[in-house]
Parts: C-alpha cells; sequence; structure tokens
C-alpha cells in the first residue's frame, strides 16, 4: 500500500516537472530562424503518448482573426506590430519610454502548428542583449495593456502597424 502511494506520488510530480520546464523561459542565442523550423522536443515517452512542446523561451507565433482581419499575434492572442521608425534587418529603435507602452516580443519564434506564415521569422538583438522576434526583417512589438485580439494600437501615431494576413495561411489543423 504504502509503495504504490509513493508512486502515485512520483508520477504526479513528474508530470510537474514535465509542465514547468516546458513553460519555463529563457532566450537563445540563435540570430535567425525561419517560420516552423526549429525542433521541438517530445514528451510523453514514445509515439503512442507523445506531445509535442516548444523548448523553454519559445514564443509562438500564430494566425487570428481580428475586427480587421487574420491578423499576426502571440499564441495568447496578443497582436503583433511592427513600427515605421525601424528598418528591415536593423536594430530596433522603440526603445525607453517607447519600449515600456510598446514592449518588444523576445524569444525563439517558432510560427503556431496550424499556421503556415508567408514571411520569415527572426531574431535582432535588443540594447538589452534579449533577443527580439522580427517577421521578414522587421522588430515585432505589442501594445501595453492591450488584450487579446485587440488591434487599437494600428495605425497609432502613423507608425503602428498590425501585420496583415490571408485566410489561405491558415491551416486546418485534422
Amino acid at each position: 500500500m504504502r509503495k504504490s502511494g509513493w508512486a502515485v506520488a512520483a508520477a504526479g510530480i513528474s508530470s510537474l516537472v514535465l509542465l514547468l520546464t516546458a513553460c519555463g523561459g529563457s532566450s537563445s542565442s540563435s540570430s535567425s530562424a525561419a517560420a516552423g523550423s526549429g525542433s521541438t522536443p517530445t514528451a510523453g515517452g514514445g509515439p503512442s503518448g507523445s506531445v509535442n512542446l516548444p523548448s523553454p523561451g519559445t514564443q509562438v507565433l500564430i494566425i487570428e482573426r481580428s475586427k480587421l482581419g487574420w491578423v499576426l499575434a502571440e499564441a495568447n492572442g496578443l497582436v503583433v506590430y511592427t513600427y515605421g521608425g525601424d528598418s528591415k534587418g536593423g536594430s530596433p529603435t522603440c526603445t525607453g519610454v517607447c519600449g515600456t507602452l510598446w514592449p518588444a516580443v523576445t524569444g525563439l519564434p517558432q510560427a503556431g502548428p496550424a499556421d503556415t506564415l508567408p514571411g520569415t521569422l527572426g531574431t535582432v538583438s535588443t540594447t538589452s542583449g534579449a533577443k527580439q522576434i522580427t517577421y521578414n526583417g522587421y522588430p515585432l512589438y505589442t501594445l501595453k495593456g492591450a488584450g487579446a485580439l485587440s488591434t487599437k494600437g494600428d495605425g497609432m501615431d502613423g507608425k503602428w502597424h498590425v501585420i496583415k494576413l490571408s485566410s489561405k495561411d491558415v491551416i486546418a489543423s485534422f
């Protein structure tokens, strides 16, 4: 009886460790990643019970339907933006006060499993050394305080823009 109680406790702790490992975060030093590329570790011990989990520090980007149509967003639904002051392939220019209202999207970029992005995901180094995610070479940001699927930052100051995509970029995951 005692042995089975320990076995149950050990199994529960193992599951918790696996969950926490999947949710943890540290950024990688990779300088670019193509859409949908990169390895995803498999958990569950084999093909019959496997679950694909992103590596720690991965930021999954997905295509979501908003009031403006299909847009690029973080997996939690926060719409991402590009800034007109940034140049393709250049360092992010929204820093300091700008960066507090428009936080950089950081981590290792990965397209969601049901999405095919027509552009390329990558990273660029920020002044603090973090890896900011880019789309087609442009750094990505979110609007502080915006809710999921909110596009209220689009067109703000004439410099902030959502990344509009097509319904063709959405693939059924059946």
